[in-house]
């Protein structure tokens, strides 16, 4: 592993820059409006400066139909923060309506493929319409309305983008959790917004291995009471049943008399509810508004990555994870949306690089510790794969080290754009992405959003640049969380982003932006290590490290000491047939030494078995900390929400400076 170079790993040709949708909006916006912009750069400065006439812009560039006028672009709320801003008022207006304004007879509207079903199979916008339209007429007959809750565990299938379609048509609000979520951690989520509704599959498959969900779904019925209605996906098992419920296959034989329709509702009603991680405590209920998403997901899809109408967009995610919630947006573009159940490693890690040719994907996604897995296995799916649609690679969830853009151009195709994205459920959506004007240099994410106003703030709260600092947001943006459920007075809101810097949207990423306006993402800043007061991102940790060939996968934390002492354990898992030897811990140490500074160097390497995950694959280093430090590990975080919940017990044993 090496430092960034400052040598593009790609730079788009001058063809893919004329023909993308950025250029054209950039044109646009000079025939239409008589704004000439030499580059993207004084683009974002007008963007994050006039913000009324850049989000009308977006609203006219992408002809978004309201029901009503809106009478205001946007109204600002207190002045203590960006709590309570509105936008758009007096638009009505409806999500998926705009998808549906794509439906024709010449392409599938989804492709679906699971580890059940390795084939894919393509959906037609008729059978689509036909069954959203069912179901919205069968919510409806239950007395579903306006601002009522349905909520779902289903797999990453057709049926939640139906069911979350036929939601949102009748202008109520949709939340789901993924069936791998353990039964109390669903509890915790969906007690808070009291569900009318409730669409459950019997179980899922993950690893070749059949999981059966029925028991579950049972107990989270009974905490459920507001429950009215079950609707029971015979996902495993066609012939499996649940008392009291209803079947999905009578659901879509619904009688409709009329073609689909769809409720109008404001801006700012609410689309769907999207829950933090919960590690550390209940989870929150971030509610997001209507308006925002679309407008967000139309900005970031088609501006930030091209995609076009006719084109196919997979991202590898399951229904607990803001990006299923996002890649459904891509349908606003006009993208049919390719969807896969099931591991990514099962029967192999080339099973979704087959995906992407078996479907024709022009534009596939996935966590970056996914294509550090095909990296450290030895992928090569250029030599396996065809890959000929495959036009962009996206990476989010963790930073991708430069290791892993190097990767991507040597051993999965040279020309690909590869798109490193950062934002997360707190706006579903991003805050840095990517840009089809702009070169790609490895470990960076290749400028800062339209309309997104991110800084780096020091100690002092003073933007700096090429170092390191805080992730902040300085203007609302649409897309910004309307309250969070069951939050009084804003509390629980305010409190997560807006109290260490007054009026400052703090985000909790440790970040710098290169000089050439780029940003490079440490680590999450709750977990930033802070040695002789020199701020260190864990990323930059994680990418020397697990470049050695003995090393699968890794952990830091930083630990106060008594007396003002700090002391920095550096936790590791082998690959097999290796030991930890003090031949190893010498060359991890010396790795750190000449790639970054002395203080990036641990006080000690310990061998463990397995790294704590979140489902959504972020490491728990906060957690970690908190038990190395002395807090009981049933404390420290929730397991329900993590991938290997047995992996924290493992830390209960450390004795800390032996």
């Amino acid at each position: 592993m090496s430092r960034p170079t400052l040598t593009p790993v790609y730079t788009p040709s001058r063809r893919i820059a004329e023909q993308s949708l950025l250029k054209k909006y950039m044109d646009w916006l000079f025939i239409k409006k008589g704004l000439y912009f030499r580059d993207y750069d004084d683009l974002w400065d007008w963007s994050v400066t006039d913000l009324e006439d850049f989000w009308e812009s977006i609203w006219q560039f992408f002809d978004v139909y309201s029901h009503s006028p809106y009478l205001q672009v946007v109204l600002e709320g207190n002045s203590r923060d960006m709590i309570g801003t509105e936008w758009f008022r007096g638009a009505t207006l409806n999500y998926a309506e705009h998808i549906f304004r794509h439906s024709n007879l010449q392409r599938p509207a989804l492709i679906f493929a699971s580890e059940q079903r390795p084939r894919p199979l393509s959906i037609s916008w008729q059978t689509l319409e036909q069954q959203v339209n069912a179901v919205a007429t069968y919510l409806r007959q239950q007395g579903v309305g306006v601002g009522d809750r349905v909520v779902s565990v289903l797999p990453n299938s057709p049926e939640a983008v139906v069911a979350f379609l036929a939601t949102n048509a009748i202008g109520a609000v949709w939340s789901s959790c993924s069936p791998d979520f353990g039964t109390a951690s669903i509890t915790d989520r969906f007690q808070q917004i009291e569900p009318k509704v409730l669409i459950a599959a019997d179980g899922y498959t993950y690893n070749g291995k059949a999981i059966d969900k029925t028991e579950a779904i049972r107990e989270l019925r009974i905490n459920l009471p507001t429950l009215q209605r079950v609707v029971w996906v015979p996902y495993l098992d066609r012939n499996s049943r649940l008392e009291r419920a209803v079947l999905w296959q009578e659901v879509l034989d619904t009688p409709t008399f009329d073609e689909l329709t769809f409720e109008p509702v404001p801006f700012s009603h609410p689309i769907w509810v999207l829950y933090s991680s919960g590690t550390t405590g209940k989870p929150k209920a971030i509610t997001h508004s209507v308006g925002g998403c679309l407008l967000e997901h139309l900005k970031v899809l088609a501006l930030h990555q091209d995609v076009h109408v006719g084109e196919r967009y997979f991202w590898y995610s399951t229904t607990g994870w803001m990006m299923w919630n996002f890649a459904i947006g891509s349908m606003l573009v006009g993208a049919t949306l390719v969807l896969y159940d099931g591991a990514a490693g099962n029967p192999n890690l080339n099973v979704l690089w087959n995906l992407v040719d078996e479907a024709r994907i022009n534009h596939f996604g996935g966590g970056a510790a996914y294509y550090m897995a095909c990296l450290r296995a030895g992928l090569t799916p250029m030599k396996t794969n065809k890959l000929t649609q495959l036009r962009t690679i996206g990476s989010t969830g963790s930073p991708l080290p430069p290791e892993g853009f190097r990767w991507i151009y040597e051993h999965i195709k040279s020309d690909v754009w590869l798109i490193s994205f950062s934002g997360g459920t707190d706006v579903c959506s991003g805050f840095v992405g990517g840009n089809p004007l702009l070169p790609v240099y490895e470990g960076e994410i290749q400028c800062r959003l339209l309309g997104s106003k991110v800084e780096a703030f020091d100690a002092a709260g003073k933007p700096v640049r090429g170092e390191l600092g805080e992730m902040v947001i300085l203007q609302p943006m649409p897309s910004m969380p309307i309250y969070f459920w069951n939050d009084p007075g804003n509390e629980r809101y305010r409190k997560s982003y807006f109290d260490v810097y007054p009026g400052v949207w703090r985000h909790g990423d440790y970040i710098r932006i290169t000089e050439h306006n780029g940003v490079i993402i440490h680590g999450r800043s709750d977990a930033t290590l802070n040695r002789d007061g020199v701020r260190i991102g864990t990323s930059e940790i994680y990418s020397a490290v697990e470049s050695l060939p003995e090393i699968m996968d890794s952990l830091i934390v930083g630990l106060e000491q008594p007396g003002g002492g700090y002391f920095m354990p550096l936790f590791i898992v082998l690959n097999e047939g290796f030991s930890l030897t003090d031949e190893l811990k010498s060359r991890i140490k010396q790795a750190l030494r000449t790639q970054f500074s002395p203080r990036h160097v641990p006080d000690a390497v310990y061998e463990i078995s397995e790294i704590p995950y979140t489902i959504n694959g972020k490491k728990l280093e906060a957690p970690v900390k908190k038990i190395l430090s002395g807090v009981d590990a049933s404390l420290a975080a929730s397991k329900d929400t993590l991938r290997n919940p047995a992996s924290l017990d493992q830390f209960t044993s450390f004795t800390i400076g032996s």
